[in-house]
């Protein structure tokens, strides 16, 4: 029976081969205080990798034998909008049913509130399992990390009343962004009043493209402080279905995830409630929402391109072409190979970034409960910066890897691969999305830059450099050291330059090469402890990171800073 778990090592591997896992569970698990209360609680650091085994093999089964094979039905249906409400794809409710009924909701969550007390780590990985059987629902099942927000920054009666729910199955949503307020969130308008008599907020106003915007508990960004036009003005709020006056307009006719409702959303008078303090929902809870909706983009980005490559794989296993199967022929094989090299690199990029993310989390946990150590304090700075400088890496990369491995899945299939009976169309129709939306891969350069003029990247690969590997990979490592070396010459010439138009226009591409050079070295510590996983493609991926590093150094340099107004086209 299939399992999309166990049949990709390549997941386990991440899940139990980095060094940094005793102290992400360590601290999760509060030195296993649990154990005490509650009877699935892991006794010690074994007993919990085995938990998270099991849960992921839960799951794997689920998407395999459910998820997956509901996807066409899923994609051809869609939802609909009926009165006002949404209406999901017939199977889409077989789908959350089996994942209520595995239990695989409110992972993250504390148990006291009924969540299952994963590891983000754990939770990406199963977010990258779901969206390899079909990224539309991971969209709807994944949103339950908006909890994370309502826990990290709601009060204690608000976590009693809406994470067991959450935990429970209930749905839920982000609603950023407006019609006039797209990437640019300083910009919303919807209107938030305070109603004297009832002791409520009261939201008035639109939303547009609200993923799964009919879920059962909405986090809304609104304008709170009358009078203002940017960020200040800007509060969080939560608004709950069960109280009415939020009705759904149109759900948008999308090119792909058919099975994910998005939303134009219509709020009238809708009673709301304050999630955390008044003026600080852009400035720090939508950036924290964001950061967490960006690293699930990452995962499901990764679902996708190992969606691609097993079906670019299987079908150049059987099509048979002059004789033999295609797989045969080096055009072919050679494609495989690159789409496998950028999957095992971007999957290692992903998780690394999930356990930066894991330890500054659960740091900032036990901050709320008790004061930190001068050590622990030090060690929440370091991971919190490693996880921002990350994020939008895993994120921005992987999006464009998915784009890549679908695309090429198609050309695999040939004409065969333009005809709707074959998924590889669906993975390429749905693979579009992770490049646009929770920021575009031009904002997560934007996000990313200051890493990499401020030389944080550039530290942190010479970090890397010193880490051992195995004697057959020195080689590659030599090569990496010399793709870092056009690297930094690149970020020198930029600084030099001091030039804002220049600094802009080469930030996409130091932005690749950092990124291209920190997966080299990622996956040379995966080959060093598994070589039968890694071994191939890190010879494919440090081929093709090589030429990619030349391709921008080579750009960078021949940019004439006099002639840099020849790229407006307006």
């Amino acid at each position: 029976m299939a399992n999309f778990y166990t049949d990709v090592p390549e997941i386990k591997f991440e899940i139990e081969n980095s060094p940094l896992m005793q102290r992400i569970v360590d601290l999760k698990e509060r030195d296993y205080a649990d154990k005490d209360n509650y009877d699935e609680a892991p006794q010690d650091f074994e007993d919990a990798m085995d938990n998270y085994d099991k849960v992921l093999e839960i799951v794997g089964d689920v998407t395999a034998n459910i998820v997956a094979p509901n996807a066409e039905d899923v994609d051809a249906e869609g939802p609909h909008c009926e009165n006002g409400r949404v209406r999901y794809a017939s199977k889409t409710y077989e789908n959350m049913d089996a994942m209520i009924k595995a239990g695989m909701n409110g992972m993250t969550m504390p148990r006291r509130y009924n969540g299952l007390n994963l590891p983000n780590t754990v939770y990406t990985a199963a977010n990258e399992i779901v969206s390899s059987g079909d990224a539309g629902f991971e969209n709807i099942w994944s949103l339950q990390d908006c909890i994370e927000t309502l826990y990290e920054f709601g009060d204690e009666d608000q976590h009693a009343r809406y994470i067991p729910r959450v935990c429970a199955g209930e749905t839920m949503s982000m609603d950023l962004t407006e019609p006039d307020a797209g990437s640019d969130l300083q910009s919303v308008m919807l209107k938030a009043t305070f109603d004297e008599e009832n002791n409520c907020w009261r939201l008035n106003g639109s939303k547009r493209f609200i993923t799964n915007g009919d879920s059962d508990i909405h986090l809304v960004l609104a304008r709170s402080e009358a009078g203002t036009k940017d960020g200040r003005g800007l509060s969080m709020f939560i608004y709950d279905k069960r109280d009415g006056g939020v009705d759904v307009r149109r759900i948008e006719n999308k090119l792909g995830i058919h099975g994910s409702p998005t939303c134009e959303l219509v709020y009238k008078n809708a009673k709301a409630e304050l999630c955390g303090s008044r003026k600080m929902g852009l400035i720090k809870y939508v950036m924290a929402l964001m950061n967490g909706a960006r690293l699930g983009i990452a995962a499901q980005s990764v679902g996708l391109s190992q969606a691609a490559y097993n079906e670019g794989l299987a079908y150049a296993k059987d099509r048979k072409q002059f004789g033999k199967a295609i797989i045969e022929f080096p055009a072919v094989y050679d494609m495989l190979a690159i789409m496998k090299a950028k999957l095992d690199a971007g999957r290692a990029l992903l998780y690394q970034t999930a356990r930066y993310v894991d330890i500054y989390k659960a740091l900032d946990d036990i901050a709320r409960e008790r004061k930190l150590t001068p050590e622990e304090r030090a060690e929440q700075k370091t991971y919190s910066r490693l996880a921002d400088a990350f994020t939008p890496l895993a994120k921005g990369m992987n999006s464009e890897y998915a784009n890549q491995n679908g695309y090429d899945c198609i050309q695999i299939h040939g004409g065969s691969g333009f005809m709707l009976e074959y998924a590889c169309q669906r993975i390429y129709r749905d693979a579009r999305i992770t490049s646009i939306y929770e920021g575009t891969t031009q904002l997560q350069t934007v996000a990313a830059i200051r890493y990499v003029t401020n030389g944080f990247y550039g530290q942190v690969i010479a970090d890397y450099d010193q880490l051992a590997v195995a004697p057959e990979y020195e080689a590659y490592k030599t090569r990496v050291q010399a793709m870092t070396e056009k690297y930094n010459a690149c970020v020198a010439a930029v600084k030099e330059a001091g030039d804002e138009q220049l600094h802009d226009i080469c930030a996409r591409h130091l932005y690749e090469m950092a990124a291209d050079i920190i997966m080299c070295y990622l996956l040379m510590q995966n080959a060093t402890k598994a070589p039968e996983l890694f071994a191939k493609s890190l010879n494919v991926y440090v081929n093709y990171a090589e030429s990619e590093v030349l391709k921008h150094s080579n750009w960078i340099n021949s940019v004439d800073v006099a002639q840099l107004d020849s790229y407006r086209q307006a």
